[in-house]
């Protein structure tokens, strides 16, 4: 057993239990998270004792939960954060104040406690974890879909809300400590001042210190100065009692449209998922475990008591608020019902505060922990009766990763539906390429028609695309099924290899928009089988070949000038509707003269 304060005896222990336990919890398709919970569980004091001391690792592994907002900070943009104003300050205030009023009633109601205690308990027990939240959506590939953006818009309001909750308890305590008018103002100058350093600094210091520490050409010198500036950040809003997650999330939001995000994302992510990885494993350590053995009944009832009035409120919200359809409010509901970490640090307070006494407050740790542990089982279940399962990714074998090609005149990423077809027409035509992909089953179906070059790998890591010779090539056509992946590809190949053509893969046409305003050739993916699709049924309906085939190819027209007119406006949502309205009016009357003209000539 390492002795407290031995590092590299504990550093063996917890990648141990990581090693062990996560791919085990993954191969039971319980997710990661839940892998890195009963790690935490089995290694602390209630259980084998390998560690004895979890608060000695928490603040380290609270350094995972700040990369990941920063990451996510720079997955978005100020304009994007405005855009989602309405989900972040209208749908994330109704949800902590309705999950915060009923938990608070029935901590008040039903188990007796004071008014203050009841408050703190319900508005504590109304956030959720950031971290586990993410995390859960990020495993299952839901960031990107309507309940991953609300939940994360939900979530990022619980974040800056923890922050007078957590200043508020001392005050619901009755606390002696009365700061003074001249305390305040000089804490609010120093607030200020802080997030004024980091806004200037973002904006017009960054960038310059990235361009002189890329010149030197020193990888640790770049992931130095990306640790610098997360870690940097944190510290200095922790400093003014500010949540270092909050603070770093507002670093990556002001780096959002640098031309150093990509470099800034691949640098901190593999720091990210280990020290996230560790924050999971020590909130399973500071779990009472022996609570669960000595008051089962209660424990497991105040779990299923939360997540029993958090996960409707959260179905309301989300359905009824949100515009979520029913399926996707459900997934709201199961993501955010547990409890988030900090709750942790709400409750501490409290307790030390003398709101509750430490009998109640390891009982809430406890809770909220098996909250989490449950939501992994609540997810998959969920998926299953919506018939959406999804198969978890076999490892990949190391003769799939090693890239071996000559000069590429294309590269293709994705394999899928439509990057196999360009595959087998280029190889018909014997022109070389490389495929890139990162799913194991559509690499080795591929190969298995003997010899297609496609390798395992993501388009979006810049040495996946050196190894690929990307350079060297002339097209680069992107046939993901994700429309993010493809704009973030798209643009980190425009950025990396300006003189390749890009053909890309769109969804829908504010995708092509997106795509269009990065240099690359948009191609929508059911365009042109619904064009296919309307001529059949126009033959079917009466119509000549002739006038069919006449129709398409004006509605085709007719939809290239539209898509050309909108690329200007396609932000202005109002442009863009009265465009489209003015176009199905045109395009009515095209047709008629088209109609017209036909008619004359068959007389």
């Amino acid at each position: 057993m390492p002795e407290e304060g031995n590092l590299l005896q504990a550093a063996v222990v917890f990648l141990c239990a990581a090693v062990l336990i996560v791919p085990l919890a993954k191969r039971l398709q319980l997710g990661a998270v839940l892998g890195y919970l009963l790690a935490g569980v089995l290694i602390g004091p209630a259980v084998l004792g390998l560690i004895n001391n979890p608060q000695s690792v928490m603040h380290i592994s609270e350094l995972g939960v700040v990369l990941l907002l920063f990451i996510i900070g720079l997955e978005l943009s100020p304009r994007r954060l405005w855009v989602m104003r309405k989900a972040v300050f209208g749908v994330g205030l109704a949800q902590v104040l309705l999950t915060g009023s009923l938990i608070g009633l029935v901590a008040y109601y039903a188990f007796g406690q004071k008014l203050n205690s009841a408050v703190v308990l319900g508005l504590g027990l109304a956030l959720s974890s950031t971290a586990f939240g993410l995390q859960s959506l990020a495993e299952r590939k839901e960031l990107t879909s309507p309940h991953g953006r609300l939940a994360f818009a939900i979530l990022l309001f619980q974040d800056i809300a923890a922050i007078p909750l957590i200043a508020m308890v001392p005050l619901l305590a009755g606390s002696n400590e009365v700061t003074t008018t001249a305390q305040d103002i000089d804490h609010m100058a120093r607030l200020l001042g802080s997030i004024a350093v980091v806004v200037v600094g973002g904006r017009y210091l960054l960038r310059p210190v990235f361009r002189i520490v890329a010149k030197t050409g020193l990888p640790e010198v770049s992931t130095a100065t990306a640790l610098l500036v997360v870690i940097g950040t944190a510290w200095l809003m922790d400093l003014v009692g500010v949540s270092m997650a909050l603070g770093a999330f507002l670093a990556g939001l002001l780096l959002a449209d640098s031309e150093y995000r990509h470099e800034l994302e691949a640098q901190i992510e593999p720091f990210k998922g280990l020290l996230l990885g560790l924050f999971f494993i020590s909130v399973g350590m500071g779990a009472n475990i022996s609570l669960l053995f000595s008051a089962p009944v209660h424990v497991l009832g105040l779990t299923l008591l939360l997540i029993s009035l958090k996960l409707p409120l959260l179905y309301l919200v989300g359905h009824l608020a949100g515009g979520l359809n029913r399926i996707s409010a459900l997934r709201l509901g199961i993501v955010l019902a547990a409890g988030g970490e900090f709750a942790f640090v709400v409750f501490k307070i409290g307790r030390d505060q003398g709101l509750f006494d430490a009998h109640l407050y390891d009982m809430q740790v406890l809770t909220i922990t098996l909250s989490m542990a449950v939501t992994p089982l609540l997810l998959l279940l969920c998926g299953r009766l919506a018939k959406k399962d999804k198969v978890e990714p076999i490892a990949v074998p190391p003769h799939l990763r090693e890239i071996d090609t000559d000069t590429p005149r294309v590269v293709i990423a994705g394999m899928g539906r439509m990057g196999q077809i360009v595959a087998r027409i280029l190889r018909a035509q014997k022109i070389r390429f490389v495929a890139l992909d990162t799913s194991v089953e559509s690499i080795e179906l591929s190969r298995s028609f003997g010899g297609v070059p496609v390798f395992y790998g993501d388009p979006m890591r810049p040495e996946i695309l050196a190894a690929a010779k990307v350079e060297q090539a002339e097209f680069f056509v992107i046939a993901t099924d994700d429309p993010d992946t493809n704009i973030k590809t798209a643009e980190l190949v425009r950025k990396l290899y300006p003189h390749l053509k890009i053909i890309a893969r769109a969804r829908n046409r504010q995708h092509v928009y997106r795509l269009v305003d990065l240099g690359a050739e948009a191609i929508r993916e059911t365009y042109y089988s619904s064009l296919e699709m309307s001529r059949r049924t126009l033959l079917g309906l009466g119509l000549t070949q002739a006038q069919a085939d006449a129709r398409i190819k004006r509605f085709k027209h007719h939809d290239e000038q539209v898509l050309e007119a909108q690329q200007s406006i396609y932000d202005d949502a109002g442009k863009v509707m009265q465009t489209a309205q003015e176009s199905r009016i045109e395009l009515a009357r095209l047709f008629e003269a088209d109609q017209i003209e036909e008619e004359k000539s068959l007389k």
